[in-house]
């Protein structure tokens, strides 16, 4: 005898359920969403709706097990983190992590140099940042380190110093070009640091009709 009295109710909530579904599956922004009630198919599980006064008393579940779309709309969203990003390693990863470091600048910075150029770049920038941190070879490169300079006691030990990874590259003009190097180095407070960047400019100038790079002293 109380069916026909818990009908209406049962339509009514299956109404307003079946509403705010459709509101959720307009794409409302998160903050201006309604609350939306539990699962719909906790709607079929084995209740007396006689009992349950308020509508959103039939939306809560009769176990402590959620579903899987209750769970689904519980857990944040996780974006992927950028590429480069995600593949740099961890400060401290050693010699094991360079090779990672070396597919991101190359990923960042597509190549874009005749293959001998970037050669002839990478080595001078390779000894030019070793001379620049540890002192050594500074005498190749007098225009970039004056004799006056040279007599400044360097800012990292040679022992530990690494260069991580080096990519040669234009620098907006094709005669003009720079080396972007990360590097690893232990100061002369005894502090090792890894991950560093350094970049060196050069412009290319034709001496004899042989072109050839010339690295730009550090302003």
């Amino acid at each position: 005898m109380t069916t026909p009295a818990r009908s209406p109710r049962l339509l009514m909530l299956s109404t307003l359920v079946l509403a705010v579904a459709g509101i959720a599956l307009l794409g409302l922004p998160p903050g201006q969403q309604p609350p939306a009630p539990g699962p719909a198919t906790r709607l079929h599980a084995p209740a007396d709706l006689s009992s349950a006064e308020p509508p959103s008393a039939a939306a809560v579940p009769s176990s402590g097990t959620p579903t899987a779309s209750a769970t689904a709309s519980t857990t944040p969203t996780s974006s992927t983190p950028p590429t480069v990003a995600s593949a740099l390693p961890p400060h401290g990863e050693g010699a094991a992590g360079d090779q990672a470091v070396q597919h991101n600048l190359e990923a960042a910075w597509p190549a874009d140099l005749p293959a001998a150029d970037e050669r002839e770049l990478l080595a001078a920038g390779r000894a030019l940042l070793r001379a620049d941190a540890t002192g050594v070879g500074r005498a190749q490169w007098p225009t970039v380190f004056p004799a006056a300079g040279q007599a400044v006691a360097p800012a990292f030990a040679t022992a530990r110093f690494r260069i991580q990874a080096a990519i040669a590259r234009r620098d907006g003009r094709p005669d003009r070009a720079v080396v972007h190097l990360v590097w690893a180095g232990t100061d002369r407070g005894g502090t090792f640091t890894d991950l560093r960047i350094a970049d060196w400019h050069f412009t290319r100038t034709l001496t004899k009709g042989t072109a050839t790079w010339t690295p730009q002293p550090r302003t």
